[in-house]
């Protein structure tokens, strides 16, 4: 049996018009400690975005995304955020915000395997 590891997540969420509150989630961050693991998963919908507000673009909202995962990688291009360590960047990544893009309260669970975690709350909170 592998041993299980605590983990948190939240969910990423579009809010095209933020002063209607109305929103669909997009993807999911998951941080393991122990396995130091941080990684997004995200998908927009096109249909989705435009049966929401047809005054975003899908592009912006994927770069922005991608930039997040840079961070999730520590990747160089990713700036000063990226360079923080990996708790540092989950709370970074999963602040409040009152912009388009939005997360969820952070949640927790436990698993031995993070990146099957974050694929199986992907598939139920997003597809």
């Amino acid at each position: 049996m592998q041993d299980k590891f605590t983990f948190k997540y939240t969910i990423i969420r579009i809010v095209p018009k933020v002063e209607r509150e109305e929103f669909f989630n997009v993807g999911v961050i998951l941080f393991c400690k122990r396995k130091k693991f941080l990684d997004i998963k995200y998908h927009i919908s096109e249909a989705k975005l435009n049966a929401f507000s047809s005054e975003i673009e899908l592009k912006l909202l994927n770069d922005y995304l991608n930039a997040w995962k840079l961070i999730c990688k520590g990747d160089p291009s990713s700036g000063k955020i990226g360079q923080l360590d990996l708790s540092d960047r989950f709370g970074w990544l999963t602040s409040c915000r009152s912009t388009i893009i939005q997360s969820s309260i952070t949640h927790s669970g436990f698993d031995s395997d993070p990146q099957k975690a974050l694929e199986d709350i992907f598939e139920k909170h997003v597809l």
